[in-house]
């Protein structure tokens, strides 16, 4: 099933007089949605009590919940003393998402830096094996890993990259951010078509059964002549994406993934407002175009 929800605590979690974390729960429930993303984007500093006691609250009200590694990490920096630091990064995620009860986290893959791009994807494939045979080592394997398209054209992450990584092994989940894709992409994203042929892509590469319930993350984003410039909000006319098309596409593909807003301060009512749009895409997908 198709699930919807907030990256993260919204400007209204706030303004409710919330402030914890396992309060995020009844707030996203009592939203109508149906999943919750927590970001580790500063570092992995959470105790095991405490992801435990996240994990009861969302277990409580039945809303999953993903994590976010990270955002430093960077598989193509060609010191292995940073390496292992990535690799570490992603682990220390995957421990504390285990803890929290959830099953998806999400990371960011590499940048180019000055290397060139094949050579900076083909370094970053390799170390993603590396990190492959550490999941596996740590008994990490019935997590997903997700790697995240990019929306900066110097980062590694497009989705031929992403699908690419998630060849080596079914530990790798993609997580495509299509806010990412039309920022770097100059706003390619428009149409019902634009958006099934990048699921129709996936599919090819990796199969339905695999990317049936990969993993979303949606917002409109401001972006210039090397891609992102910021997150905005579904108030914005001028940059996009639209949300409606991809639900079309969805609908007509028949995929059903996790749909994260990381809209900015309004990501739990842009999650809802996707929730909606969907649900009123059913009867009326063939005539999106």
């Amino acid at each position: 099933m198709i699930k919807f929800g907030p990256s993260g605590n919204s400007e209204s979690f706030y303004a409710q007089g919330y402030a914890h974390t396992e309060q995020s729960a009844k707030f996203v429930k009592d939203m109508g949605l149906d999943c919750f993303e927590y970001s580790f984007g500063r570092g992995v500093r959470m105790s095991a009590q405490k992801a435990r006691s996240i994990g009861d609250a969302f277990r409580e009200q039945g809303i999953e919940i993903s994590v976010h590694a990270p955002y430093y990490i960077n598989f193509a920096n060609p010191e292995e003393e940073n390496a292992e630091k990535s690799y570490n990064y992603v682990l220390e995620s995957g421990r504390a998402l285990r803890l929290m009860g959830g099953s998806r986290c999400v990371f960011h893959s590499a940048t180019q830096g000055k290397m060139e791009r094949e050579a900076a994807v083909r370094l970053t494939e390799d170390r993603l094996k590396i990190l492959r045979d550490k999941i596996y080592a740590e008994g990490l394997q019935e997590l997903y890993f997700c790697p995240e398209t990019m929306g900066k054209i110097a980062q590694i992450g497009t989705l031929e990259e992403v699908v690419r990584f998630c060849k080596i092994d079914p530990v790798f989940l993609p997580a495509v951010d299509f806010g990412h894709l039309n920022a770097r992409e100059q706003g390619s994203l428009k149409t019902v078509r634009d958006y099934r042929e990048r699921l129709e892509y996936m599919i090819s590469e990796l199969g339905f059964e695999r990317v049936k319930h990969f993993h979303v993350h949606f917002s409109k984003i401001q972006y210039g002549a090397k891609g992102e410039v910021r997150h905005l909000t579904f108030d914005d006319t001028v940059y996009g994406p639209e949300f409606a098309p991809l639900a079309a596409a969805l609908k007509e593909t028949g995929l059903e993934p996790y749909v994260v807003s990381e809209s900015a301060g309004t990501q739990a009512e842009d999650a809802l407002a996707m929730k909606r749009i969907y649900a009123e895409t059913e009867s009326s997908a063939g005539q999106i175009l």
